[in-house]
């Protein structure tokens, strides 16, 4: 008899953006003709840079020729996009990596999630709360979160982000783990000041915790002062693991590239006390278990860091920020609480007169035509919130303010 991984069935029942699909479409079901915004899941409308795709046409190129024709490419990925990512994401802020602490991936999505295949299911996890599902959902899948009582799994310390604390959590008092840190922060649209990461990575030093830190976001960071890097902070590659995504930075949600720099640095301990390299555990782990990105998609990844594609994918960001920026006034000049969306592309929205954020999301997709992301979907503290993405089209989240002002007036 074959048995399943019960951990699953511990679950609920739906993703949350799932959930909201299926909300969206009994919607349009009903209403056929609604002419809806959606503000929802973060998917990119920008089209890839030019450099990004003649760089992949020429690498496609290369395939259609026997002498330039490539088979499989190696797990960890092409030195040529390595070397790209040390030169140009890390060495202009005084960071020192090796090609061979850095894994190419099919986007942060797969790393964050598969990372707890190199470690123990004793750990206790501490994530900041509201957050993305996929740390959670993750770790639950393995058993590592215990079980889900009341909305809340018990083998995980929930690190409230609320607008009292600047939406950056306090350190925890009671053991932890492994922490889980997102910043620019989704869904919040906030961030985090090399101060109070400072705080984190001494936590994680003294504690011999291990921080995964969610760098998807750093490049809509306007603030000079504010870190792209948790490895810019003295002492974190002896404690964290760093992933980096080109879904949002470069439009490549469809493509499918990033990376995770597993420092040499860092270990973990064995029940006996023998520390292990996870750099090595990491690598013998995608070894097995993962392919490679294309090497169609590494050329494109590498075009980013190109004279070029930095101008080109830099034009795009800031069209996105300045949906940000259009939301974010609108939004405040219509007496809403809104957070984010300065140095991160997600609007944070406080829902009004407590109303929960389920209740909002529906009355707005019913009244305004409008779709958000229900705060309460990403955590406890993140009930009567709602998000909202910038990457929409202009001319779509200028609409959906129109009709936000209209149905709130």
């Amino acid at each position: 008899m074959a048995f399943v991984n019960e951990n699953f069935l511990k679950l609920p029942d739906n993703y949350l953006f799932s959930d909201i699909a299926g909300k969206v479409n009994a919607f349009k079901k009903e209403h056929p003709g609604a002419d809806l915004v959606r503000l929802g899941i973060g998917d990119v409308t920008q089209p890839l840079a030019p450099a990004v795709i003649e760089a992949m046409h020429r690498a496609t190129d290369e395939l259609a020729r026997k002498e330039t024709f490539r088979g499989y490419g190696p797990e960890h990925g092409y030195d040529f996009l390595r070397e790209a990512i040390i030169t140009h994401d890390f060495a202009p802020r005084g960071i020192r990596l090796e090609a061979d602490e850095v894994f190419i991936n099919d986007g942060a999505k797969s790393d964050t999630g598969n990372i707890g295949d190199i470690l123990g299911l004793d750990n206790r996890i501490g994530v900041t709360d509201p957050i993305y599902p996929v740390y959670i959902d993750s770790n639950a899948m393995c058993g590592r979160a215990g079980e889900l009582r009341q909305g809340r799994w018990t083998n995980i310390v929930y690190m409230p982000c609320t607008r009292e604390n600047g939406f950056v959590p306090e350190v925890p008092d009671s053991r932890v783990d492994i922490i889980y840190l997102c910043y620019p922060n989704n869904p919040t649209g906030t961030v985090i000041g090399k101060g109070e990461l400072k705080k984190w990575v001494d936590y994680a030093l003294d504690k011999d915790a291990i921080i995964m830190y969610d760098a998807a976001y750093e490049a809509y960071i306007q603030d000079p002062s504010l870190p792209h890097s948790i490895y810019e902070i003295e002492g974190a590659k002896k404690c964290a693991i760093e992933f980096h995504s080109y879904s949002k930075t470069a439009g490549f949600t469809g493509v499918r590239c990033g990376y995770t720099v597993v420092p040499k640095e860092l270990t973990a301990a064995t029940a006996t006390g023998e520390r292990v390299s996870l750099n090595a555990l990491w690598n013998r782990r995608q070894c097995t278990k993962f392919n490679g990105a294309s090497y169609i998609t590494q050329r494109g990844a590498e075009a980013v860091y190109s004279p070029e594609g930095r101008e080109q994918v830099r034009d795009v960001i800031r069209y996105y920020m300045t949906n940000a920026r259009i939301m974010r006034e609108a939004l405040s000049s219509f007496g809403l609480q809104v957070f984010g969306g300065e140095n991160a592309p997600y609007i944070w929205l406080q829902t009004p007169d407590g109303k929960p954020s389920w209740t909002f999301f529906e009355e707005m997709l019913r009244e305004a035509h409008v779709v958000g992301t229900p705060g309460a979907g990403f955590g406890p503290s993140g009930e009567g919130y709602l998000r909202l993405t910038a990457f929409g089209e202009r001319a779509d989240c200028e609409e959906a303010m129109r009709r936000l002002e209209k149905w709130l007036k």
